[in-house]
């Protein structure tokens, strides 16, 4: 069965575009002082910028800079699972195929189910070769989220949906911040995320659906709307996700490659699963009609 190795049973992955692996300190170390909140403020607002204009230029700009990222994550996940620097780079380069076939000049062809095909053979590929079933996983949750978030661009309403499936996750963290943060209450799950309430789970719903409410106003499908806040729920699930994997590797961040934020794998858990399921809830109406 696939599971990730405590800290201790090999050496960390150093793959590609991986300067450093997972941070390993103490899982229950904690918050940042608040002296490193302006350095996380600035890189923050760097991210957001970036993600912008991405989203608003999208075509190669946006299918660059998700290629990168999910190379990137790809590295964190092998650092998590304490995979070789072979191992890691078998990884990424077996999913740079399906991110290759990702391009927009493709998109715009519709090849997505041969995308999504070329994703789960890069999975069962890496699998074989190096013999660590979860770097294959990771495949699979690098790369998924990445064809959505692509196919949702290239759509005719493609800047409204994207920013949506992304957008969404932003308001749902920072729903879930302030809820926490000033209501407090009973912890969510807190062998695994120590810091999470359920109040925080609730504010992170209403942020959402705040946020399908306002979109609807600018031509929002309905059902994408009323479908936010449970979307929100599916966000924290990742969020819960990715925090009890770094607790199997015995860490508290995925990388550091993001001053004051940890690596993009600690950045993106929510839309990891987010992306996906948005592209099906477009998706599917349209092959019902």
């Amino acid at each position: 069965m696939a599971r990730f190795r405590p800290h201790g049973a090999g050496g960390g992955a150093v793959g590609i575009c991986a300067p450093s692996s997972a941070v390993r300190r103490p899982v229950n170390a904690p918050l940042p002082p608040r002296s490193d909140l302006p350095v996380r403020a600035a890189v923050g607002a760097v991210l957001i910028a970036l993600a912008a204009l991405a989203l608003w230029v999208g075509d190669w700009l946006f299918w660059i800079i998700l290629s990168a990222v999910s190379l990137l994550m790809m590295a964190e996940w092998s650092g998590l699972a304490h995979a070789s620097a072979r191992n890691t780079r078998i990884a990424q380069f077996t999913i740079c195929v399906p991110l290759a076939i990702m391009a927009p000049k493709w998109i715009a062809a519709g090849p997505g189910f041969f995308a999504l095909g070329l994703i789960f053979g890069a999975m069962f590929f890496v699998a074989i070769v190096t013999r660590r079933q979860i770097l294959a996983v990771g495949a699979v949750y690098v790369v998924l989220p990445v064809l959505a978030l692509l196919w949702l661009r290239a759509q005719p309403d493609g800047l409204l949906l994207a920013f949506w499936s992304m957008a969404l996750v932003w308001a749902c963290d920072i729903g879930a911040y302030f809820a926490g943060r000033n209501l407090g209450g009973p912890k969510l799950a807190p062998r695994v995320s120590p810091n999470k309430t359920w109040s925080g789970l609730l504010g992170g719903v209403v942020g959402a659906a705040l946020l399908g409410a306002i979109l609807y106003r600018f031509g929002l499908p309905l059902h994408l709307a009323i479908a936010s806040p449970f979307l929100a729920v599916v966000a924290q699930a990742g969020d819960l996700y990715e925090s009890w994997l770094k607790r199997r590797a015995g860490v508290k961040d995925s990388g550091t490659l993001l001053p004051g934020h940890g690596g993009f794998l600690d950045r993106l858990d929510g839309l990891v699963p987010v992306a996906p399921i948005a592209a099906l809830l477009v998706f599917l109406p349209e092959v019902i009609r």
